[in-house]
């Protein structure tokens, strides 16, 4: 009994201490420091517990967090019952000091007060705010901790205070009023009404401008969801009205297992005024409409619109909401409008027209087949001749094109045929691997005018050219061509800036008229080209075979005077070139039996159309240096007579004008 006594005794001096300790106010002074530090610790900012009271019966906490910010709780409770009557008031004046806590910028003030009543099975809370300077009431229901039922009703809150507290611009103003009636909110058992609606809603264009770079008109707005809750469906009607939009949609929408049976509509002025809703930086007027029906297994979108003055329909499949299957149908949709809309140049005019029936949307199985055709295409001459500065106005150009594309697995398989008065591009297989983008085409493209290309090449031609090869993007660039050119062969490749050809038994006529440009020598010419785009440098060397001369002024002074026949002559010889951009320097060496014909480092200016060269001709014994000077197609030809009288050819000629001055005297 000794024994039982002191244990007894220890076990009442440990209740006296606790109850001391926890519900008298010498006790509540000491835990006092100890909880106010918790609280700083957990939430991470300077935080002061002004009053702790806390008896066996009631209790008051005053707690202030950071700086004007408190948390009031006052009341009585039961411990045995579990029971108890709180009333509670959260003042926050400075919500931006509450950031470390919330997790989210915010800003200015928020208070509510109310009453907490019940117990841990059932418990009642009633309160008032007057949050975005409205006038709040709610009523919420919790069984075992658990919200069960929310009856709230909103009054004339501002937007433009609740944007402010989010810390967001005032993009609008509006007039808020929001009826919450959740009689039940437990999964599968809903039972209620929410009611929500904006009126006098005004956009504000400066923050609009400044924070989205969109330019609105002057904007208003009046909004009106009405949605009613049901087991576990979310029975709704939404409109949303302005005079440069309308948005609306109905139907029945169960969140969980997901199922669907909406309408839905859009009219919009100006896509611009809704880029900081869907973030997309496009412009221009927009109708669509169109259903959602369906679960998470298979939902069906349809959609029909007006986009770019088109007739578009579309119905994709989604399968746990990622694309099945697609059809899309396009009808003569105007390019210009669409160009506009996505804020790109105006190219050209013309209407595209698509047919797509994919059956498989999948990307690592793809199938299913893409047509489209272009009509009535014509480039902006005018805007492309300044955009890209060609050396002259780009002519006026029509265009057409067909495309047919075949996706199978992760590979688009796509056939071209693109006609203008400019050029002709047709291509059989131009495979696209939509894994790692890369590319690979045959291609064959036809020119009926050259001449009609002045605008690019900045080079008058005559005739029409035909070339085909293949175009291969991966991690590198590669292009070949092949054609048949001058009576002659073409092969040329690009590899990324690096361009090569070899030229084969080209006739030099024939290349000469396609250039317009004189057409001096008649000759077999094979040459090498090596040339980097990015530099504009590089070099040609080729040789010239069996030259034979056509008339000229030089070659007939020649025979005048030495009775040589310089147009009988068959010349062989090199020609070679150095490039840097506009710049050539040439050189040639050409030589026959008799006579030979040289010249180094001949400089040509391919942007000023200006030459200027030394040319030495040699014919048996006697060398003439000549130069030619001035523009490319008639250059003025001078010749050093010093030198040239010295030769065996200038004494004759002396000699000649001696005999001429007897006769005369």
């Amino acid at each position: 009994m000794k024994y039982l006594a002191w244990v007894v005794g220890l076990i009442l001096l440990l209740v006296i201490a606790l109850y001391v300790v926890a519900f008298t106010p010498v006790g509540n002074s000491l835990l006092k420091p100890i909880i106010e530090a918790k609280i700083q610790e957990q939430t991470k900012v300077e935080s002061k517990l002004n009053t702790f009271l806390l008896s066996m019966s009631d209790f008051e906490v005053v707690l202030e967090l950071a700086k004007d910010n408190l948390v009031i709780a006052k009341g009585s409770y039961s411990i045995f019952a579990k029971s108890f009557d709180i009333n509670y008031e959260i003042d926050f004046k400075n919500l931006k000091s509450l950031e470390p806590i919330l997790n989210m910028p915010l800003n200015g003030s928020f208070n509510t007060d109310g009453a907490v009543k019940g117990d841990l099975a059932f418990m009642t809370i009633d309160g008032k705010s007057s949050v975005g300077q409205s006038d709040t009431s709610y009523h919420v229901e919790l069984s075992d901790l658990n919200p069960t039922s929310i009856i709230a009703n909103m009054k004339n809150a501002k937007l433009s205070s609740l944007l402010y507290m989010g810390a967001k611009n005032p993009y609008a103003v509006a007039d808020i009023n929001l009826d919450i009636n959740l009689k039940n909110i437990t999964p599968h058992k809903l039972d209620g009404e929410i009611k929500l609606s904006t009126k006098n809603g005004v956009i504000n264009p400066e923050f609009m401008k400044s924070d989205f770079n969109v330019t609105v008109p002057k904007t208003s707005f009046d909004m009106n969801l009405d949605a009613k809750l049901k087991g576990d469906d979310v029975v709704y009607n939404y409109d949303l009205v302005s005079n440069l939009f309308k948005i609306s949609s109905s139907g029945t929408l169960t969140p969980e297992p997901f199922k669907a049976d909406i309408k839905y509509a859009l009219d919009v002025k100006d896509l611009e005024v809704l880029k900081p809703i869907s973030g997309a930086d496009i412009r221009g007027a927009l109708k669509l409409n169109g259903t959602l029906n369906g679960d998470k297994s298979k939902l069906v979108v349809q959609a029909n619109s007006d986009v770019a003055s088109s007739q578009t329909t579309i119905e994709a499949v989604l399968k746990d909401f990622a694309p099945e299957s697609l059809r899309a149908k396009i009808v003569n949709l105007d390019v210009a409008k669409l160009l506009y809309m996505v804020k790109q140049p105006h190219y050209a005019d013309a209407l595209l027209s698509l047919d797509a029936d994919i059956s498989d949307a999948r990307v690592d199985s793809l199938k299913g087949e893409v047509k489209s055709s272009i009509t009535n295409g014509v480039f902006d001459s005018a805007y492309l001749s300044k955009a890209y500065e060609f050396s002259s106005a780009m002519p006026r150009s029509t265009f057409s094109a067909k495309t047919t594309t075949v996706l199978k697995g992760s590979m688009a398989d796509t056939k071209v045929n693109f006609n203008s008065n400019l050029a002709n591009l047709d291509i059989k297989s131009a495979k696209f691997n939509i894994k790692d983008g890369s590319l690979k085409s045959d291609y064959m493209i036809s020119v009926n005018e050259l001449n009609n290309l002045y605008f690019v090449t900045g080079q008058h031609m005559r005739g029409g050219f035909v070339g085909n090869g293949e175009l291969s993007k991966a991690e590198d660039l590669d292009f070949a061509l092949h054609s048949n050119i001058s009576g002659g062969v073409l092969d040329a490749k690009l590899h990324n800036d690096d361009f090569s050809a070899n030229i084969s038994d080209v006739k030099t006529m024939k290349l000469l008229y396609m250039l317009m440009r004189p057409e001096l020598v008649d000759a077999t010419l094979n040459a090498k080209v090596n040339y980097n785009l990015a530099q504009s440098k590089g070099e040609v060397n080729g040789d010239i075979l069996n030259a034979v001369f056509t008339k000229n002024q030089t070659f007939d002074l020649i025979k005048q005077f030495t009775k040589v026949d310089m147009y009988r002559e068959n010349f062989n010889g090199k020609v070679g070139a150095k490039i840097n951009k506009e710049n050539i320097l040439a050189s040639l060496d050409m030589r026959s039996k008799e006579t030979a014909l040289t010249t180094k480092d001949a400089k040509l200016n391919t942007k000023t159309n200006q030459m200027n060269s030394d040319l030495t001709i040699v014919i048996k014994n006697d060398t003439i240096h000549a130069n030619l000077n001035g523009d490319i197609n008639s250059p003025k030809v001078s010749i050093d007579l010093e030198k040239f009288l010295k030769s065996e050819t200038g004494k004759k000629v002396i000699e000649k004008v001696d005999k001429l001055f007897k006769k005369l005297f």
